[in-house]
């Protein structure tokens, strides 16, 4: 199954260890990218909106693609989830950060955390997208020190928990049906998720405007002023943030994936604008300093290329990534994407800063991916903390 996509982003040949079948729906949806989502994002990013129709034609992707008409999400092996978050970051990281919070957050957090009958009552409406997810973890006063200073709190009254506090950054939550919210217990401290419904008493969420990255995600702060929910909405088989922490290390190998994607995306859009744009009687693909860093930039996808590849065999192989492999895989990752698309940006040079190429949108959107879901200096530090044995922030 040997490939090579014009323009030659994937230079070493990863795609080649995709399963056939797995291959079928990463080219899928690679097809609805760049003929549904390109054509248009431009315009929804500039004024910040997301394009709603699109919506239901992704529902009807991951019913007939990923999920085979099953009720959830079946497992693709490491490798076919991670370069499908790579083709959605190529594709558009506002649309990637959509499907990421609805599938990879809030299913994810139902699917591994949910009751038999949350499971039923959620799980095949969100796979075909008829009911929207949210999740909410981070606070406007909490970020990085959230497992243990966690404001937002839950108390539990009879059938019913009573939540307090704020939330922020949450995406999709403006229009989502259901919103996973974390919060702490008041009577024992542990950290328990929540399925908070649109519309339930207490539950506000008010836009988060004035965005120079990812404009097209709805993100909001949530208010949670005495909000009941019922004991039957309470996630049963998350005991402690021990058990939210495992899903964020997915989530943090899911960025880096989403961050190769978007290298790939400025590689491409800035080699393709090289071939045409002409200085001096010839395409400035031409010259030496333009082949500079066009193979600067193919270097860096490659070798993160390279990077996710044996991330998504040690997957496979031990079930799941270490706290520390996924952390060095979103800072290797997302750094080397960050320098990538400024590489990218400067090779247009003026036009580096228009949206109708390409580039300046992916240049834009990789500085929220450089720090959300866990920062940059954080995933140093988790690392430093493998590897040392000592720990530099708690």
């Amino acid at each position: 199954m040997s490939i090579t996509f014009p323009p030659h982003a994937d230079f070493y040949g990863i795609y080649d260890d995709l399963l056939p079948a797995e291959y079928e729906i990463v080219m899928t949806w690679r097809r609805f990218l760049e003929t549904e989502v390109q054509p248009i994002i431009n315009d929804y990013w500039d004024r910040g909106e997301f394009p709603m129709q699109l919506i239901p034609k992704m529902g009807a992707l991951i019913a007939d693609t990923i999920g085979k008409g099953q009720p959830h999400l079946p497992k693709l092996s490491p490798l076919g989830w991670g370069i499908l978050a790579l083709e959605l970051g190529r594709g558009d990281p506002s649309v990637s950060t959509f499907f990421g919070v609805h599938v990879r957050l809030c299913m994810t957090s139902i699917y591994r955390f949910g009751s038999d009958a949350q499971k039923e009552r959620w799980l095949p409406a969100m796979m075909r997208m008829e009911k929207i997810g949210s999740w909410a973890l981070t606070e406007p006063l909490v970020g990085s020190a959230t497992a243990k200073g966690m404001m937002t709190t839950a108390r539990q009254d009879g059938d019913y928990w009573v939540l307090n506090g704020e939330k922020k950054w949450s995406g999709n939550a403006s229009f989502a049906d259901v919103n996973v919210i974390w919060a702490k217990r008041e009577d024992t401290g542990a950290v328990n998720g929540f399925l908070v419904e649109r519309n339930m008493p207490g539950y506000e969420v008010t836009p988060l405007l004035g965005k120079i990255a990812k404009r097209a995600v709805n993100n909001v702060v949530i208010s949670l002023k005495e909000c009941v929910v019922p004991e039957s909405n309470r996630l049963p088989n998350c005991h402690s943030f021990r058990d939210v922490a495992g899903q964020i290390d997915d989530g943090r190998a899911g960025v880096a994936w989403e961050a190769v994607g978007i290298a790939m995306g400025a590689y491409e859009a800035a080699l393709r604008y090289s071939l045409q744009r002409e200085q001096f009687g010839k395409p400035i693909a031409a010259f030496q300093l333009t082949q500079a860093k066009l193979a600067n930039m193919l270097g860096n996808v490659t070798a993160m290329q390279g990077m996710m590849l044996q991330l998504a065999r040690y997957t496979a192989k031990h079930g799941r990534a270490t706290p520390e492999r996924a952390s060095l895989a979103k800072m290797f990752c997302t750094e080397k994407m960050r320098e990538t698309v400024a590489i990218a940006r400067a090779l247009l040079g003026g036009n580096g800063i228009l949206l109708e190429h390409n580039v300046a949108r992916l240049f834009a959107d990789a500085e929220a991916v450089y720090s959300y879901e866990g920062s940059h200096d954080m995933q140093m530090l988790i690392v430093g903390r493998a590897i040392t044995g000592h720990s530099a922030f708690i």
